[in-house]
């Protein structure tokens, strides 16, 4: 038995899965780290550590005796975080890297937000000794759930975060796909998995000594699909015209089309899989289970 003491890093709904998926299937200890108080954490019995990430020498000392911090933060905070969690000797840290591979991330700043600074401040950080390791997944079930991920606190300001602004409009049955072939013409692929089986996954990972499709929609509806395809020219033209109009959530989104379509969310040789033993939820009975009642 593996017995951990772990920081889970911000307050949102990964954030709470993987806290209940410690819970539930480990014995080590975890508190949340928080930039304010939340009631409904506590009293729920999980412990919230209130930190101010501008503050390093406190941080440093809030996280001694940690082995491991688990990131749901981005931008200058995850970085100050990272800068803490090696001073104070944590050995594991997880960034909050959860979405496309990021051999493959899209050179625009406007959807990177920090993430290829923290990567690289985090190699650097290895030689202290605290070894990182990413959990890109691809594209989450939620997005096309009711409500989108804003239901569940992610992927604030991304312009991707409502219901059906990506890929899918489930409710309405419309969908605006990007060119279907990369710019080497090779097939576009989009890996998906649950926020449950994401949180599932990396806490089994922590156990280890070393680390390392659109039709289910039109079927649970029951009807056709009004689908959208976009080519690579019209994609380029619509964000001009959406940057000319300052209209930034539309912006995000062709941009994040665009990215999908350069293979962001293709994952063709999973690493994790193989070395853990855990059954995901397919995407058609996740979808099925949470449109069944609206």
């Amino acid at each position: 038995m593996v017995l951990m003491k772990i920081a889970i890093a911000g307050t949102n709904g990964l954030a709470q899965l993987l806290a209940h998926e410690i819970e539930s299937s480990s014995t080590s200890q975890f508190v949340f780290l928080s930039r304010r108080p939340v009631e409904g954490l506590a009293k729920k019995g999980w412990q919230v550590m209130v930190v101010d990430y501008r503050d390093q020498r406190a941080l440093q000392f809030k996280l001694a005796g940690t082995d491991v911090v688990l990131s749901t933060v981005c931008g200058d905070a995850q970085v100050a975080l990272m800068e803490a969690a090696a001073a104070a000797k944590v050995k594991r840290f997880v960034p909050s890297e959860f979405s496309g591979n990021p051999s493959r991330r899209p050179t625009s700043d406007l959807i990177d937000k920090g993430h290829r600074r923290a990567i690289v401040r985090l190699a650097g950080l290895e030689s202290t000794g605290m070894r990182f390791c990413t959990f890109t997944c691809g594209v989450f079930y939620e997005r096309f759930g009711p409500g989108g991920l804003a239901q569940v606190q992610i992927a604030k300001g991304s312009g991707i975060d409502a219901e059906g602004c990506f890929l899918l409009n489930v409710r309405r049955c419309t969908a605006k796909l990007p060119p279907s072939r990369g710019q080497d013409g090779s097939s576009v692929k989009v890996s998906m998995v649950s926020l449950r089986d994401l949180a599932r996954s990396i806490v089994a990972a922590l156990k280890l000594k070393t680390w390392l499709e659109m039709e289910a929609a039109a079927t649970m509806r029951g009807r056709r699909f009004d689908v959208q395809e976009l080519s690579r020219p019209s994609l380029v033209s619509a964000i001009s015209s959406a940057q000319h109009a300052r209209d930034l959530d539309k912006e995000l989104q062709l941009h994040h089309l665009l990215a999908t379509s350069d293979g962001w969310f293709d994952f063709s040789q999973p690493d994790l899989n193989t070395r853990i033993d855990l059954q995901f939820e397919p995407f058609r009975s996740w979808l099925q289970r949470v449109w069944a009642d609206a």
